[in-house]
């Protein structure tokens, strides 16, 4: 017999012998099979049949504090006056004398126009002065002849009885006398008209030493020397002076809504990119009847503007960190309400039954907190806010509403209280 026949019958005498016995326990699949799905059955049975959790609510506290209302504009700092220094001479500039950042006095020489043509005037103008007075001396000379001619005429006459000479010599005479009055009259004319002339071109050259109007710095200069500068239609600016930026103006553009909040003497803050985070102080100078788009109304006919008014604030720049042109964000107080019950707004905005099963709106707790876009309750209305109670279920108080700075909404009501828990929403995931 072969290795390979005694080796199966072997294995047939083992299976024979095994017969009737119990199989092990990791032997039986199937029986740990349906005991699984047995499992797994009861306990979804009990997900479905058992009790939903109670939902996860997101609360804040009531605060009792004062609202501080605030209106923001945007706008840029300038000096309180600025001035810009134009020529009214035209002609080549000879010096500038000044630069940018360069502090000024009131009077400084600060450039110089060339003067040759102008002195070219002045000397003629005196050339014609003299003429002119010249021309006064002798119609006074010819004047002094005719008056003693008429007086020897009278004096003749007069010895005569009336005689000599005749009445038509006499009128002569006296005619030639009102002529030479008129003469004189005429030269002396010349002479004042000579006169503004001269003044004129001495002007002129005055003028050719562009100087400062007030003591302050300078801003911009727009000349160099060499450079012609025409004045014949406007008047071409050399410079732009700050009178001083210890004090400094911030003219910002206020929404049409927020104009009516804003008055002269209230106080703001600003900020601007160059220091971050640092806040400056303000206060309201003035604020502008009229509106931006007053002037172009009659020249635009279509289309939809964005109206807004000008307000001044009044800036102390002693430690001189500001600059004219920075842009700056302005915050102005315009009301503080005292200490009031102060609820979030998305406690105002909560309704229980409406849930949100994909943690939408109700699953970020900052919902209604700082959504400065979303509708403001009206001042005086009637809204409901909810507490939690120790059982879980939500209590309901009726509140009035007041007045809101679009995160937070003064309220009145007898059953709320401060550091009491409101509900503003519920937590995703939570139910």
């Amino acid at each position: 017999m072969s290795t390979t026949e005694t080796t199966a019958n072997d294995g047939d005498i083992e299976s024979y012998l095994d017969t009737g016995k119990p199989k092990k326990w990791y032997k039986r699949k199937r029986w740990w099979a349906l005991g699984l799905l047995l499992i797994l059955a009861v306990i979804g049975i009990t997900q479905c049949t058992g009790e939903a959790p109670p939902p996860d609510y997101i609360t804040a506290d009531v605060e009792s504090r004062s609202l501080d209302l605030t209106v923001t504009a945007t706008g840029s700092l300038r000096p309180t006056n600025q001035v810009e220094v134009g020529s009214e001479v035209s002609g080549r500039i000879d010096r500038v004398l000044v630069d940018v950042n360069d502090q000024v006095a009131r009077g400084q020489l600060l450039a110089v126009i060339n003067t040759d043509v102008i002195q070219d005037q002045i000397n003629q103008s005196r050339a014609n002065l003299n003429a002119a007075r010249a021309q006064v001396a002798q119609a006074q000379a010819t004047l002094d002849g005719d008056q003693a001619q008429l007086a020897r005429l009278l004096e003749v006459q007069r010895l005569s009885d009336g005689r000599v000479p005749s009445q038509a010599e006499i009128d002569q005479a006296e005619a030639a006398v009102n002529r030479g009055r008129a003469s004189v009259a005429a030269a002396l004319a010349n002479v004042s008209a000579v006169q503004a002339q001269l003044s004129t071109a001495q002007t002129q050259s005055q003028r050719a030493a562009v100087r400062s109007p007030v003591s302050g710095v300078v801003l911009a200069r727009q000349v160099e020397p060499g450079q012609t500068v025409a004045a014949s239609f406007n008047t071409p600016t050399l410079f732009v002076l700050a009178e001083s930026l210890n004090t400094m103006q911030l003219r910002v553009s206020l929404d049409e809504a927020d104009v009516g909040q804003v008055e002269v003497g209230q106080d703001a803050t600003f900020t601007v990119d160059a220091y971050p985070g640092r806040r400056f102080p303000a206060t309201v100078e003035r604020v502008d009847l009229a509106s931006n788009n007053i002037a172009q109304q009659a020249q635009q006919q279509g289309g939809q503007q964005v109206v807004s008014y000008e307000a001044r604030l009044l800036v102390t720049n002693s430690d001189g960190l500001l600059r004219p042109g920075m842009t700056a964000t302005a915050t102005i107080a315009t009301q503080s309400t005292g200490n009031q019950l102060l609820v979030p707004n998305g406690a105002l905005r909560f309704d229980p039954d409406e849930e949100d099963e994909s943690g939408g709106i109700f699953g970020d707790p900052d919902f209604g907190l700082e959504r400065n876009d979303e509708a403001t309750i009206g001042v005086g209305s009637r809204q409901t806010v909810y507490t939690v109670a120790e059982d879980g279920t939500l209590n309901a108080i009726e509140v009035v509403t007041g007045q809101s700075d679009g995160r937070f909404t003064v309220v009145q009501s007898d059953e709320l209280k401060a550091d009491m828990q409101v509900v503003t929403g519920v937590r995703a995931g939570g139910q």
